[in-house]
């Protein structure tokens, strides 16, 4: 059973930083890429941002130029550091990962972190 395990979340002034983790664990298996949504009060899910197995990375156009995502593949872990945080970036953060087992390709989510950002 594939389990992704978010950790970082917390509250954070206007202006700080916070760095996300999500790390994968379970059966055998590749990533093919992963990412990071987020769900404010109200808000439908939204794209943060991903990453894919070569590296090629995608960004909300909210979060460019202050979010970084990246990956360590030998720990099956992504990461997603957060700068220059504004009240708005205040959401749950949920961990997205398409793993690929044996032949199929499997979307899994993460339970969420909680980020909150105060002013």
């Amino acid at each position: 059973q594939v389990q992704l395990v978010e950790s970082g979340g917390g509250l954070v002034q206007a202006g700080g930083s916070l760095r996300l983790s999500c790390t994968a664990s379970g059966s055998t298996f590749s990533i093919k890429s992963m990412g990071w949504y987020r769900q404010g009060p109200g808000i439908q899910r939204e794209l943060v941002a991903t990453i894919d197995s070569s590296g090629s990375t995608n960004y909300g156009d909210s979060v460019k130029g202050r979010f970084t995502i990246s990956k360590d593949n030998a720990k099956n872990t992504m990461y997603q550091q957060m700068n220059s945080l504004k009240p708005e970036d205040t959401a749950v953060y949920y961990c997205k990962g398409i793993l690929t087992i044996l032949t199929g390709d499997y979307q899994y989510w993460g339970q969420g972190t909680q980020v909150t950002v105060s002013s």
